[in-house]
């Protein structure tokens, strides 16, 4: 079942990284005919009611993308990933207050997890964060868009782990038995949460959702 737009809000992808144990560029990959970051934009849009934008490595080849698709330069690519969450939000921050960040290697994303986790987001939360398969699931959650100076003065300190940002904010933490009840129909096993670093990872996947 597909999800319909939650409260507005913006998608982030992010696209870099060095791909080193896949061979290959992970946006790249074959999806069932289509380029994984694209397929994972896609996922994104049919969650959200906001822009979508990927964040990349300087000069990063990226397939094509749907038009209104903003790509912006991660401007520390080696520090973490908290430099990109951080610029993906200051794109997005003009149009909402929110924003679920993905990374591009979740080939089983869909869009009822996305709007299972904005929804969890309450007035008073700057960060809804999973929990779940023994991990926080930083690359799988929704960022308040006025985080991006408290990200900035991290990355200045040449701190780019969410963790530090987590210490410093408020935080809704998502229990993998909540993520497991609200998600009973369109992701009981959380399958959403796979990530792919290697080859065999990725047939496992393509192996367990074939032709989405």
């Amino acid at each position: 079942m597909a999800a319909t737009p939650s409260r507005p809000a913006a998608g982030i992808v992010l696209a870099g990284g060095r791909s080193s144990r896949m061979g290959t560029p992970k946006a790249w990959l074959d999806w069932h005919g289509t380029p994984l970051l694209a397929r994972t934009v896609s996922v994104l849009g049919d969650a959200v009611d906001g822009p979508l934008v990927v964040v990349r490595a300087a000069a990063q080849d990226l397939p094509a993308l749907a038009d209104g698709v903003e790509v912006v330069d991660d401007p520390v690519p080696d520090l973490g990933p908290l430099p990109a969450i951080g610029v993906g939000l200051e794109a997005v921050g003009d149009t909402v207050d929110r924003a679920f960040v993905a990374a591009v290697d979740m080939p089983l994303l869909v869009p009822a997890f996305v709007t299972c986790v904005l929804d969890a987001l309450g007035a008073d939360d700057d960060v809804a964060l999973p929990v779940a398969h023994g991990h926080h699931q930083p690359l799988a959650a929704v960022y308040r868009t006025s985080l991006t100076g408290l990200i900035r003065d991290l990355t200045a300190t040449g701190d780019g782990r969410p963790p530090s940002l987590f210490d410093r904010c408020r935080v809704r933490h998502l229990t993998e038995d909540e993520l497991r009840a609200a998600l009973v129909t369109d992701d009981p096993g959380l399958a959403s949460l796979t990530n792919v670093n290697t080859p065999e990872e990725y047939a496992r996947a393509r192996d367990e959702r074939p032709g989405r």
